[in-house]
């Protein structure tokens, strides 16, 4: 308050100040009359005062109206997030509560479907044994899924393996054992991990988009391990009855971009139809098994 008052105080000496210098000046240059002011004059001094206060008055009435608009913007800006932050809470609070109730059926929907799975497989294991079997490949393969680490993270590559057997049993039971298609693993699998789900995709490709009943051309998945090096390769005839455009590209393009993100440039993928109509997919990847030792000594 004290700072204000000088503050005011000073404004109107320089007020008075420069009024009369302007009156001086007017006087040199014949513009009034040469006495008609003075700086001792009481009524000129008080005239400078109560102009300035004038001045004053005004300017600090602007000045507190311009400061009370942007005192309310701020509280009106600080309501707003206010707002904000109580809807963001609000939403984070039912996102919780949905994905405890996720987490809860998640837990409870799996041991209910294989103790079904399980009951129809032990019900129909002597009325239809075809039946029974698809259901139990069936399960094999969802309880695998359900299991499955991050995506981040490698797998045993035995147990890939095993799902594509799962893989072609369902296919064999639905078809009755038409299928021309062989399965080739050569080399100890023991401790080498792999990539989870690589495997089946490129699979479920030859079932999806080849001819799997061609009866000269086989359709062949070989994986071969030997001197730190796998090799995953798939042979497929090309189905012509279900057009040159329908595509496999979407499945192998996540299965390029899968392998990258696991072993960046380290790795070799191909895929293209070879001069008898046979689509082919090969996958080579230097792969040191730490494990490979210690099976040998088992």
């Amino acid at each position: 308050m004290v700072k204000i008052l000088l503050l005011d105080t000073l404004i109107v000496l320089i007020y008075i100040i420069s009024t009369q210098l302007l009156v001086i000046a007017f006087e040199q240059f014949k513009l009034i009359d040469a006495d008609t002011l003075s700086i001792f004059d009481r009524s000129f001094i008080l005239s400078c005062i109560y102009r300035s206060l004038l001045f004053i008055g005004f300017s600090t009435g602007y000045v507190y109206i311009l400061k009370s608009f942007e005192d309310q913007k701020k509280v009106e800006k600080l309501e707003r997030q206010n707002l904000i932050s109580q809807l963001e809470k609000q939403s984070l609070e039912n996102d919780l509560v949905q994905s405890q109730n996720n987490f809860l059926r998640s837990q409870i929907n799996p041991h209910f479907l294989f103790n079904t799975l399980n009951f129809i497989y032990n019900d129909t294991r002597k009325k239809a044994p075809l039946a029974a079997d698809a259901i139990m490949n069936l399960s094999e393969m969802m309880r695998y899924a359900l299991k499955l680490p991050e995506a981040s993270e490698l797998v045993p590559l035995r147990e890939e393996v095993e799902q594509i057997e799962h893989l072609i049993n369902l296919h064999k039971l639905r078809t009755a054992n038409t299928i021309n298609l062989s399965l080739e693993v050569n080399g100890d699998l023991f401790g080498l991990r792999f990539p989870p789900l690589i495997l089946l995709t490129l699979v479920e490709n030859i079932f999806k988009h080849g001819n799997v009943s061609h009866s000269t051309q086989p359709a062949i998945i070989r994986i071969d391990y030997s001197l730190n090096t796998l090799m995953i390769s798939t042979i497929n005839m090309v189905n012509d009855n279900r057009g040159r455009h329908e595509s496999h590209h979407v499945g192998l393009e996540n299965v390029a971009n899968r392998l990258k993100s696991f072993y960046k440039e380290d790795y070799v993928f191909k895929h293209y139809t070879d001069p008898l109509n046979r689509y082919v997919t090969e996958i080579c990847i230097n792969v040191i098994n730490p494990l490979a030792k210690l099976n040998v000594t088992q």
